[in-house]
């Protein structure tokens, strides 16, 4: 990206120190003379969005909002809540604030900068749909085109009926009452699970875990598909592994691997040079290590992350990136589906691509309201019921690992931040990421 990470550790001179300590001077010229003490970001080469004439200009966050969210990541990283944090804000198209806090690795001290790469996880499926959505525009692909068009193994697809055995230790399936097409893959209404559920019916499916073992995108999603769905196509939202599959329905459309489409597509005409799919050991001295908490509150590293691929090219995860490249695929959705003279999607197909498809029932397993589902994204339908702070029609989704990206077109604020920790028995979900949202929205 070009960017000149030295600048991006804060330090404090003795001067504030003192005026700190004497009393001298009001607190709000204190924190006034911390925050211009402190260095910045050398936004350099960060994304930006071509200006327009009739462009609204951008809008800095306040000092005592970016002064607040820079401290407020550092004191995460002190408490030991994450290792590091990158986080980058646009307005209006523009950047207009950068930090990076911690460190990317822990043993090495090695810092984390603008350029340090992430597993992203689940924001991998924005980037699925968005491939999707291309081949549908340019018409080798619809919408409502049935699933086995593409996989000829979804012709045999079954509906589980009950999610138990019955007495004679089968599992009681029904028919589809319509086949299962591409809109409900990008919905998240395909009624395909994941390995989480206890009852028989989840166990079924955890046996074909879609991470397990070796094999292509093709074996595991053909694997996969061989259990009977949760409920009727359309009918209700799940996290599954739908991306995984519509990746494979993707791939077999454009006739070429997926990630080599992605990166035709969508990575070299936004930029995304640091973005892709996990890569070997030797390639991955640059990526930020992933930490969880150990029974003593401690921060460890996490050998072997949950959803690594090495071998594969899934739908729903596994893709590596930065906060500068993923900012230049989140503005891209923002300007309508273009990034600086390059098209990837057209304005009414962005528009289709976050337009509420299901506005109800998204996250509601964890106590989520005010959330709606897009094609390949959460979109917020009541700004007041949701636990963060966000506007109506604000579209986001974010990964496993502590990452997250949002878009608001009402205000026109853009973010993408990012940390490396993986949830398990002594750690929850990277509140922090989330929160810093919270920050910028204040700052406008």
């Amino acid at each position: 990206m070009g960017v000149d990470n030295r600048d991006m550790n804060i330090s404090t001179d003795s001067s504030s120190e003192e005026v700190a300590r004497t009393g001298a001077v009001a607190p709000w010229l204190f924190l006034l003379i911390l925050f211009l003490s402190c260095k910045q970001p050398d936004l350099h080469g960060v994304p930006t969005v071509e200006r327009h004439v009739h462009a609204p200009e951008p809008e800095e966050l306040s000092l005592l909002s970016a002064w607040a969210l820079d401290r407020f990541l550092e004191l995460n990283v002190l408490l030991g809540s994450d290792a590091g944090y990158v986080a980058l804000f646009a307005h209006n198209g523009q950047v207009v604030h950068a930090k990076a806090a911690g460190y990317a690795d822990i043993a090495s001290d090695r810092p984390m900068t603008l350029d340090t790469r992430f597993r992203i996880a689940s924001m991998t499926k924005p980037v699925t749909a968005t491939a999707a959505l291309i081949l549908i525009e340019e018409g080798r692909m619809g919408l409502d085109d049935p699933v086995s068009l593409y996989i000829p193994a979804a012709q045999a697809l079954r509906v589980a009926t009950q999610d138990a055995l019955d007495d004679g230790g089968r599992l009681p399936t029904a028919a589809l009452s319509r086949p299962l097409t591409v809109r409900d893959l990008l919905t998240f209404q395909a009624g395909i699970g994941a390995e989480e559920d206890e009852s028989d019916l989840g166990r079924l499916w955890a046996q074909r875990y879609i991470y397990a073992g070796s094999g292509s995108l093709e074996y595991r999603v053909n694997r996969i598909l061989t259990a009977p769905l949760y409920e009727q196509p359309g009918t209700r939202w799940r996290y599954g592994w739908s991306a995984d599959v519509l990746a494979r329905v993707v791939e077999v459309a454009a006739q070429e691997p997926y990630d080599t489409f992605l990166a035709k597509r969508i990575f070299e005409p936004l930029g995304m040079s640091s973005t892709g799919f996990l890569p070997p050991e030797s390639g991955r001295r640059d990526m930020a290590t992933v930490y969880t908490k150990n029974e003593d509150g401690d921060l460890i590293e996490v050998e072997i992350p949950n959803s690594d691929a090495p071998d594969w090219t899934p739908g729903g995860s596994g893709l590596v990136s930065t906060v500068g490249d993923y900012m230049r695929f989140a503005l891209m959705l923002w300007n309508k589906g273009l990034y600086n003279g390059s098209r990837i999607l057209k304005p009414e197909t962005v528009e289709l691509m976050t337009h509420p498809h299901v506005e109800s029932g998204v996250l509601d397993d964890m106590d989520i309201e005010g959330l709606g589902w897009g094609l390949g994204l959460a979109v917020v339908v009541d700004a007041e019921s949701t636990m963060n702070i966000d506007r109506t029609g604000d579209f986001w989704w974010s990964g496993y690992y502590g990452t997250t990206f949002f878009v608001s077109p009402e205000t026109g604020l853009v973010g993408v931040i990012m940390s490396q920790h993986q949830p398990g028995p002594y750690s929850g979900w990277p509140i922090a990421v989330h929160l810093s949202q919270a920050f910028a929205y204040w700052g406008l």
